[in-house]
């Protein structure tokens, strides 16, 4: 399946692009990457070189490919880190174009603004772009617990309230949510909540203690769960096995003792990973 997949890429290191598109291709896909900014490495480094890119490029090269008359055969549109408030828009105007021209095609927005711990780390006029123009047009949203709170405008930290903030998610428009993060569960823990607006599934793995804060993550999540999704009917399913390749690329980055995903090194996580986790029924909406 082809996907385009317009996100953030970093010379060195693991995030957006440079850590969605060899996954994505790993699992079988033929990725088209349309990168939003051309930096050296991730900003958690504290200096960076390179720059944002502008909405027209993002326009140009869509536009691009679709006069190749290949558009069409684009079975989903994946988006996260944007730059700008501009390039959110272009991303809306690819989406749109990527529906009209092949109208089963999924759009799967990871809306890409900050943490717990961290904050917002984007600009301030990009939270308004994810909700207003990104998410009523995404069939797939994939926030931490940090954004899905932001976009919900409410705290989602017990059970009950992460529910309640999913729903209202569903409410703007996408049919499917997976909550990359969740630390509502035992000590020592880390979650993931799926739901397809009906059922919820939550599965839990050990949260492994980096020296440094590993980015990238979440990029590799949402891209892992859109092929599984793409891949695979059952959402218990599609949310292990994303969990198990998770973890397993996680497991190899610390045992290098490394900040930067070892996601070469780990490729085999990705296709047959080594640990199984059970995701559990969370509840229904």
């Amino acid at each position: 399946m082809a996907i385009l997949s317009i996100q953030s890429h970093v010379v060195y290191g693991s995030v957006g692009n440079s850590a969605a598109v060899f996954p994505l291709r790993r699992l079988g896909h033929d990725v088209w990457p349309v990168n939003t900014v051309e930096f050296s490495n991730h900003t958690g480094y504290g200096t960076w070189r390179g720059q944002a890119l502008p909405a027209k490029l993002v326009d140009d090269l869509v536009r691009g490919v679709e006069e190749r008359g290949v558009l069409s055969r684009c079975a989903a549109l994946l988006s996260g880190y944007l730059g700008s408030a501009d390039v959110g828009l272009a991303v809306a105007r690819a989406a749109r174009k990527v529906k009209t021209l092949n109208p089963e095609s999924l759009y799967c927005c990871d809306p890409v603004m900050g943490d717990v711990g961290r904050g917002l780390y984007v600009q301030a006029d990009i939270p308004a772009i994810f909700s207003g123009s990104l998410i009523p047009l995404a069939d797939m949203v994939t926030p931490n617990q940090f954004e899905l709170e932001l976009l919900s405008g409410m705290e989602a930290t017990s059970p009950e309230s992460v529910k309640k903030a999913i729903g209202m998610l569903h409410e703007k428009g996408p049919r499917v949510i997976l909550v990359t993060s969740y630390r509502g569960g035992a000590p020592g823990t880390l979650g993931m909540i799926a739901s397809d607006g009906v059922e919820m599934w939550r599965v839990d793995t050990p949260e492994l203690q980096f020296d440094e804060a590993v980015s990238g993550t979440g990029d590799l999540c949402s891209a892992i769960f859109l092929s599984n999704y793409l891949e695979n009917s059952g959402m218990k399913e599609v949310l292990e096995k994303t969990a198990a390749s998770i973890y397993g690329i996680l497991e190899a980055t610390h045992r290098a003792g490394t900040r930067e995903l070892r996601i070469i090194d780990a490729q085999d996580e990705l296709v047959r990973p080594s640990k199984r986790f059970t995701a559990l029924e969370f509840g229904r909406l």
